[in-house]
């Protein structure tokens, strides 16, 4: 595994980029501050974009980091403003094994969106890190995101009772991977 950090992607229809301090209003107000989106995550929804300000004051300076991955998605036809996040939101087994998190704007759901953004961040740690397996989880009432990573070839592992806590309290997840050459 070789560590690259966060690099530029496209797809089709996305870029996937370094998140910039002037991304807060977008993020703010595409996805950060709505109770709706954030319902199943496990940081709570921003108050106001000072927060969100905040948090990007905080991820920005990680980039210096070869191991940081954290990407805006922009979708080419809605502008330069981001529409949602992807990121490795763990690492497990010795920082080998990525956890994969995402979340978007309520705007875009069930457009394909996130498929395309995690099919193109599942190839870049597979084929550019060099990665092994790749892992990600669901709040079992969000089955919609389980079905973004059966979309990317993400097999069902298990459920893990009261596994995570996240905006609804203690909560069962729905577990899935994909390993290296199965993409």
């Amino acid at each position: 595994m070789t560590h690259i950090g966060t690099q530029y992607i496209e797809t089709d229809r996305l870029i996937l980029r370094r998140f910039e301090l002037s991304d807060a209003p977008a993020m703010f107000a595409n996805w950060a501050g709505d109770d709706e989106v954030t319902k199943f995550l496990t940081w709570p929804t921003h108050a106001d974009v000072s927060v969100t300000e905040g948090i990007l004051s905080q991820w920005v300076p990680q980039y210096a980091k070869d191991d940081y991955y954290n990407w805006a998605i922009i979708l080419k036809e809605h502008g330069p403003k981001p529409v949602g996040n992807i990121s490795v939101a763990h690492c497990h087994e010795g920082g080998d094994i990525p956890e994969i998190g995402y979340c978007m704007g309520k705007r875009w759901w069930h457009r394909g969106i996130m498929s395309e953004a995690l099919g193109a961040v599942l190839d870049f740690l597979f084929l550019q890190v060099g990665v092994r397996r790749i892992i990600a989880k669901h709040d079992v009432n969000n089955p919609h995101s389980g079905g973004v990573m059966r979309k990317c070839g993400m097999k069902f592992e298990e459920i893990r009772e009261k596994a995570i806590r996240n905006n609804q309290g203690e909560r069962d997840c729905a577990c899935y991977a994909i390993e290296a050459g199965d993409r």
